[in-house]
């Protein structure tokens, strides 16, 4: 392998795909500086300084490759991933779920990259993404959710526009063939178009219960460091519905333009679902953004004719947070569109989840590697969970973007794909993933070039 002499990487964040994306360029022989404002500048959820804090849960889901956690993690590992080694290193029992020890992974990490002689660390902050590139050919910005105003300022100019958000607002999403379509119908309102949503049509008893429930149910409480203040553009579900029990079904439910073919009339109210992703094993449900537990949403919305038995990709939630309209300002590669050498990783990219950030750290550090080396750069797969995470932020709405965690509905469906049960089916999606993820890594000689 032979890499440009004036080739220099910096990356700015030592969360889990920070580390991640420093480590694999390091073990391909590319000199990295990771910055990392703590413990100089503290954030309201970090407590330690150490890298890759895991400031919520401590688990990283199911280690089941039937599992579209599992299966991440699987290509995780055949990618040489630091965080699942170490996480594997450093693992406490819980079943068939990876759950680490907070501390001793951390600490691990810490040791991992303050050992590698190619990685450079630097506890400062970074306020001015250009002032930094000019020191470096490359900048990957891996800063996760509490990303500082100053670095948050100085991304949003160069996005120059309102690209960068700083709350999720997310509605549920489920998975298409759960949902019960001899009870909703696809239609749009007054005929006009195709029939692009799914409705789920209430009558009034099912309608106001759902607001009963709806304004009853536990909620999350806001974090110290976030305010109890909501958008008007983006009002929890649950707000809506304490304003007063006809709020939704003059707003995002009104039935008005829709008529229940079981019945040939127009339905109290209406919940629609719109699709999610391009291939249409996904619709999340419409005005549904919440601050509910999970566990209340799926007891909630499973009481909607049509959802008894919906399974969910995605639950809701709504807290702080900064990510990019990624289908509007980032390549495939993850490289800024306007901004040629300045990548992005992990949450701000859109993506959900510890895992899903941490292989966002790999993807971009496979096309930074391919770059810098000649090689043919690689392209998301979309039969992969990795391909498919990075064609969703390449694919998804401009004008609805939501970040997203790793599910199989995000896979592109194989043409005559088996007819199989669901488990099965999953890990007939797996296996092939992780043969189509191995070939991607061969012809990158990247499983060559292990961090093992």
């Amino acid at each position: 392998m032979s890499t440009e002499n004036n080739v220099s990487i910096g990356v700015v964040g030592a969360g889990l795909a920070g580390c991640e994306a420093a480590w694999q360029l390091a073990m391909r022989g590319i000199p990295v500086t990771l910055y990392e404002m703590r413990p100089k500048v503290t954030t309201p959820a970090h407590k330690t300084a150490l890298p890759a804090e895991l400031v919520c849960s401590n688990s990283l889901k199911s280690l089941d490759v039937s599992n579209a956690h599992g299966l991440l993690k699987s290509e995780m590992e055949l990618a040489g991933s630091l965080i699942v080694k170490s996480a594997k290193n450093n693992s406490l029992p819980a079943g068939q779920a990876l759950a680490v020890d907070r501390e001793c992974f951390s600490k691990d990490i810490d040791q991992q990259l303050s050992a590698c002689p190619q990685i450079t660390r630097q506890n400062i902050e970074v306020k001015d993404i250009l002032s930094l590139k000019k020191e470096h050919s490359h900048i990957i910005l891996a800063t996760g959710p509490l990303t500082s105003d100053d670095l948050s300022a100085s991304l949003f100019s160069l996005l120059d526009d309102d690209g960068l958000f700083f709350y999720d607002a997310i509605a549920p999403v489920v998975f298409t063939d759960s949902v019960d379509m001899t009870v909703a119908f696809k239609a749009s309102r007054y005929g006009k178009g195709d029939s692009d949503y799914i409705n789920c049509p209430m009558n009034r008893v099912e309608y106001y219960r759902l607001m009963d429930n709806l304004v009853s149910s536990e909620k999350v409480p806001f974090n110290s460091f976030e305010q109890a203040k909501h958008f008007e553009g983006c009002l929890p579900v649950e707000v809506m519905a304490s304003r007063g029990p006809d709020t939704l079904s003059f707003g995002p439910m009104k039935p008005v333009g829709l008529i229940d073919p079981r019945s040939g009339e127009q339905p109290y109210a209406v919940l629609q679902l719109r699709q999610e992703n391009m291939s249409g094993t996904l619709f999340n449900l419409v005005g549904c953004q919440t601050r509910m537990v999970w566990s209340e949403q799926e007891r909630v919305f499973r009481q909607i004719p049509g959802l008894e038995k919906c399974e969910f990709a995605r639950l809701g939630s709504m807290h702080r947070n900064t990510y990019v309209n990624a289908p509007k300002h980032l390549k495939a590669n993850l490289e800024l569109e306007k901004q040629k050498g300045i990548y992005l990783s992990g949450q701000i990219t859109g993506v959900e989840g510890y895992v899903e950030s941490a292989s966002m750290g790999i993807w971009v550090a496979m096309c930074i590697f391919a770059e810098i080396t000649g090689i043919t750069a690689p392209q998301p797969d979309p039969h992969t969970m990795i391909g498919a995470l990075v064609n969703y932020l390449m694919t998804a709405s401009k004008d609805r973007f939501q970040p997203m965690n790793s599910n199989f509905g995000l896979i592109t469906p194989y043409s005559g794909e088996k007819k199989l049960k669901k488990k099965d089916k999953r890990l007939y999606l797996s296996e092939l993933a992780l043969v189509n993820w191995q070939n991607q890594l061969m012809q990158l000689n990247w499983d060559k070039i292990s961090a093992d």
